[in-house]
């Protein structure tokens, strides 16, 4: 009997197809993603360029590091009423006048950089103002994503904005570093206000959330936070991945506030080493997401979530406190930040599958509030520890010393012995978190959501 055959265009034309039914429902989100991640790029490219200018006006790592720390702290301390009032409001109203407002607070930064009256204290307060909008437009963004998208699709939704997350690292420190040599901090801010413009107007015209329906249930502020928080206390597992990330949080943060200071520093970093590192860091997610994007549903998404941070840790803060050049750096920066994107997708999926619609902007409020409250307080950790303890004690170490034959002399070797200790830190909260059998039923869990046979999760 003869065998059929198939043609190349045939083959061709089945694999597209199996493509483009992979992405199927995704369009909506796609959309609002796109535009929010342009919008995005241009506050990156502000912030690096603000971290670059501040460390020349002062030297100081815990003075550049404050910028960060004035973001997070409104967007911590203001979360958990944020989210009960998304719940309530409007999300794509509740994202355009955010953003709008955020917008402003640039737009005041670029009058006072054109006065001649630019001053640090006035990058403190609009970065506060700024976290505060970003406390109402977070969980608005993330109620609205799964809203647009099928369920089936959540682990390609986080693949995605991941790879947005990615480029952003990728583009944000070059063309900030190009507009700053061209035409100075002036020109990163319009370019800033530029792309939010785009992004606004996208939004405005051309995308529509749906509404959920009403319940009937009628909680007044302090009810609705309350609930929240009493849904999250009655489910450990996502409690427990939630307390494993702010754990997370801090160590990452510390290496924020301390990485400037160290390869500023050193002879072989400058402006551009940074801008590599950042750079290396995107393209590594990159790469990530591409993987996390077509590869099928993992059999444990806590089993990836664990060795993606496990691998993470364990590599790109050794060979940062190694280093003494920029390959050494950069191929730090490519392991750290290659299985990031399976982490964020997964953890992504295992939140959006446990908690209800109805309840996400609450519950994620109440996540941000717990994940993210660690995040201020590394970035004070980390640069008060580089500034008042690791710098002047490398300093005090005549060259003979094992600690600066392993670490390297000068100013920047402080902020590498801090990063040797961070990554201890990492690989013993990884380690410790791993063995949490209330995470691991997180599996088991979505599996019966799913209408799958479960099958026991084993650490």
């Amino acid at each position: 009997m003869k065998q059929p055959r198939y043609s190349i265009r045939s083959a061709v034309f089945s694999f597209f197809s199996r493509r483009r039914q992979s992405l199927a429902g995704l369009g909506p989100f796609l959309a609002l993603e796109s535009g929010q991640a342009l919008s995005a790029l241009g506050t990156a490219m502000t912030s690096f360029a603000l971290i670059v200018w501040s460390y020349q006006q002062q030297g100081s790592a815990l003075r550049s590091a404050l910028l960060s720390v004035c973001s997070y702290a409104p967007y911590v301390a203001l979360s958990l009423f944020a989210g009960a009032l998304c719940d309530r409001w409007d999300k794509r109203r509740t994202m355009l006048v955010c953003d709008a407002l955020a917008a402003l607070g640039t737009l005041t930064a670029l009058a006072l950089l054109q006065a001649g009256r630019l001053a640090l204290w006035h990058l403190y307060a609009l970065n506060a103002f700024g976290g505060l909008m970003n406390a109402f437009q977070s969980p608005a963004s993330s109620a609205a994503a799964s809203l647009l998208a099928p369920r089936e699709q959540y682990q390609r939704v986080g693949a995605v904005q991941s790879f947005s997350n990615s480029l952003i690292a990728i583009l944000s420190p070059a063309l900030a570093t190009a507009l700053l040599a061209f035409g100075g901090l002036r020109l990163v801010m319009i370019a800033d206000l530029s792309t939010f413009a785009a992004a606004f107007l996208s939004l405005l015209l051309f995308i529509r959330i749906p509404r959920l329906p009403e319940t009937g249930e009628k909680q007044d502020l302090r009810g609705s936070v309350k609930a929240g928080l009493v849904w999250l206390w009655g489910h450990l597992g996502v409690l427990h991945l939630i307390l494993f990330l702010a754990a997370i949080n801090l160590t990452a943060s510390m290496y924020n506030a301390a990485l400037p200071a160290m390869v500023l520093s050193r002879p072989a970093g400058g402006e551009t080493a940074l801008g590599l590192i950042n750079a290396c860091a995107g393209l590594a997610n990159v790469a990530g997401s591409v993987i996390v994007f077509w590869a099928p549903q993992p059999k444990s998404r806590v089993r990836v979530v664990c060795n993606a941070l496990l691998v993470s840790m364990g590599t790109e803060n050794l060979l940062l406190a190694l280093g003494r050049s920029g390959p050494v750096w950069y191929l730090g920066a490519l392991l750290g930040w290659l299985a990031i994107p399976l982490m964020n997708a997964n953890m992504n999926a295992l939140l959006r599958s446990h908690i209800p619609l109805e309840m996400q902007g609450r519950v994620y409020a109440a996540r941000n509030a717990l994940q993210f409250f660690t995040i201020p307080l590394g970035y004070l950790l980390g640069g008060f520890l580089v500034d008042g303890v690791f710098e002047p004690l490398t300093a005090s170490l005549g060259p003979s010393s094992p600690l600066i034959r392993l670490l390297g002399p000068g100013k920047g070797s402080g902020a590498a012995l801090l990063f040797l200790l961070l990554w201890l830190l990492g690989l013993l909260t990884c380690l410790l978190f791993r063995k949490d059998r209330q995470i691991w039923a997180l599996d088991l869990q979505t599996e019966e959501s799913d209408g799958r046979s479960p099958q026991k999760p084993t650490p």
